[in-house]
Order: C-alpha cells, then structure tokens, then sequence
C-alpha cells in the first residue's frame, strides 16, 4: 500500500523541517546541550509541524548512536527505525479529541510507573490537549509537577487560550506559526522532485496559497491532483481550479479592472456572465473582499514584505499595487464596506447578484 505524501515526506530530521526555525534552534540547542525539560507545550495552528517536531524530539533523545554534542538522529538504530514506523512500545501518542476524559489520564498515570522497555525516555506525546476534560487536566497537572525521570510529556494544542494556565507554567512552550507561501512551495518542489510530478509553479503556488499554511494541507491537495490528472500528465493551474471547483482568480483581476475604472456596466455584465456559468457568487465575493483587503493594507503599509502578503506572488503583488495606485484609502475602505453589506444581503436576496450590482453602483458612483 502505498503512503499519501504527507506521511511519505514526513521529515526524519530536523533539518529536513522548513519554517519554524525559532523553534528548530531553541531545541536542537537544548538536545546537543543535554539541558532537557520535563515537558513541553507545541502551540499553534493545524498542519504547522507540531506533531512532526514532537517526534522528531522523541527520536533524538532515544537514539542510540547519537553522539554527545550532536541533535539529529542516526534514522539508523533499533530505536530510531522504531519510531519511524510507529511500533516503538516507549513513544506513546494519544489523541485527546478522542480520548478526553478522566479514565484515561489514569491509564496514562499507570503507564508512567513503567520504565522504558528500550528507550532512555518514555515520551507522551498528547495532541489537542486543550480537550481533555477539566478533571483529567488536573489529573494531567498532577503528573506534570512531579515526573519520574524517565518520563517526558509533548503536548500540543491549536487552541492555546483553552489550555489551563497552571499546565501552560508547567511546560517549555513553543509557537508555531503558519507556514508562508514560499515555504509551502519549496517544500512542495522538493517533493515535486522526488516523485517526478509534471506540474506548473503557478499551480504549486496556488496548492500554496489555498492551504491556510497548512504544510499537512498542502500536501494532501497536491496527492489530490496528481491522482486526478494521472501520473504522467502536465498539472496546469487550470487543473488545480477544476479539480477543487475554485474561482479562477483572473475573474476577481479583471472584475476589479472594470470596478477600479468606474465602469459599472462592464462590471454587472461581467458579474452576470459568471452567474451564468454555474460561478459560486458567495465565493466570488469573499475572494473579492479578501483581494480589497489586500489592496487596502499595501496601501497603507506600503510595504509588501510584510507577512499579510506572504501568499502573494511577485507578480500578483506588482499588478495589485499597478491597480490601486491612483486609488485613496478611503475609497478603498468604502469598497470593503459596500461589499460586506451585499454580502450579508446576499443570503435573503431573491436574486443573489442584486446586492452585488447595487454595490457596484454605489462603488463606481461620482462622488
């Protein structure tokens, strides 16, 4: 049987790991140093490697051949290729969506009087923590004050304000961040690569860009298309959009050409060529928000290196300052505006696209 690719590519060392290198650092630091917590708490959203580092972790500290001032693990002794597999007896991960309550913290609390059948440590690696239930998270508290050596405990939540504060003072925290388009992409490449996959940057950017900064995400969607075009065919752009029924983003390009012009019939014929083709208008319309207000914060900023741009391409960043250039951020504030009201509107209107042509005339009204 073969792997999906996120589980294919899962990366085996912490090298192989792309963005979070705040966190990368501060723990390879701590394993060549010897300086080991007791606990650590990995916080932050979905698919930005949580579970991946607390293995990661897991495995250097029981490798075997792991020498003295060094991080990364051998991938080569028992202990190691144990891990990789998921069979090792001394690595234990628990779901606390699925296993909250208060009966099976106390299994856990059995299982810590149990030494490592092989390891150095016995890790718990315990994910969406932030569900355990109030009495099994005292009961968790418990144990996280006075571990026996042998025991170290990885949880990991994307919900970090649920967690208990007195769990949160007992942990090593880290926060993950979302990954950027860019390191969605090189990641992407490189499996790219590695599987001989025919596919367009372009449409590596926009797997990228619709993944949330989700690496996990990313992934998956790219396993989803290369199945439906076939191994050997040529993955456009073009495919992407068909496979996971996106708005062409060219529509919202050259939507907002014809608003920015001031030319509201060009824009209502446009807008009713899409309803025409079978184009989600409820999507149409939040792309067209979130696109305005991308155009407000350059703007404003100034500056397209912040992070709010990072799944922006260099030439969509061009086209979007070309388009606002001659534009005040007030009109800009008043596009938003008048959309977010149609869209509300939306939801009641007989006609769906009559809110959206009344905004567009209020928008391309002579002030």
């Amino acid at each position: 049987m073969s792997l999906v690719l996120y589980r294919k590519y899962r990366p085996q060392t912490f090298s192989e790991v792309i963005g979070q290198e705040h966190v990368i650092q501060t723990l390879t630091n701590a394993i060549a140093r010897g300086t080991i917590s007791h606990a650590y708490l990995f916080a932050g959203p979905r698919g930005s490697g949580k579970t991946t580092v607390a293995r990661l972790l897991a495995k250097s500290l029981n490798c075997q051949k792991r020498k003295e001032g060094e991080f990364e693990p051998c991938n080569q002794c028992s202990s190691c290729l144990e891990i990789m597999e998921g069979r090792s007896m001394d690595i234990i991960e628990i779901d606390a969506a699925s296993h909250r309550g208060i009966d099976e913290i106390r299994e856990l609390k059995e299982g810590l009087k149990i030494s490592p059948t092989k390891s150095k440590y016995k890790v718990f690696i315990i994910d969406e923590s932030h569900q355990l239930t109030k009495e099994a998270a005292n009961a968790l508290l418990k144990m996280l004050e006075e571990p026996p050596p042998h025991v170290i405990f990885i949880l990991a939540t994307t919900e970090i304000h649920k967690m208990i504060p007195t769990i949160i003072s007992r942990c090593q925290r880290f926060d993950f961040r979302k990954l950027t388009l860019k390191e969605i992409v090189k990641r992407l490449e490189i499996i790219r690569e590695k599987e001989g996959i025919k596919i367009e940057k372009s449409a590596l950017e926009l797997i990228a860009s619709i993944s949330g900064g989700s690496i996990r995400d990313a992934e998956s969607l790219l396993d989803q298309v290369q199945i439906f075009a076939g191994k050997d065919s040529q993955i456009t752009t073009k495919t992407v959009e068909e496979l996971l029924g996106l708005v062409d983003r060219k529509l919202i390009w050259e939507f907002l050409d014809f608003l920015f012009q001031k030319r509201a019939i060009e824009a209502i014929n446009y807008l009713n060529q899409m309803s025409e083709k079978g184009i989600d208008l409820v999507e149409f319309v939040t792309l067209l928000i979130n696109h305005l207000r991308h155009a407000l914060i350059l703007k404003v900023v100034k500056d397209e290196d912040e992070l709010i741009f990072a799944n922006f391409t260099k030439e969509e960043l061009e086209k979007l300052k070309g388009q606002i250039v001659s534009l005040e951020e007030s009109e800009l504030q008043r596009m938003i505006n008048l959309f977010l009201e149609a869209q509300n509107k939306m939801k009641y209107s007989p006609i769906p696209q009559l809110p959206l042509e009344l905004a567009i005339l209020e928008v391309c009204r002579k002030i």
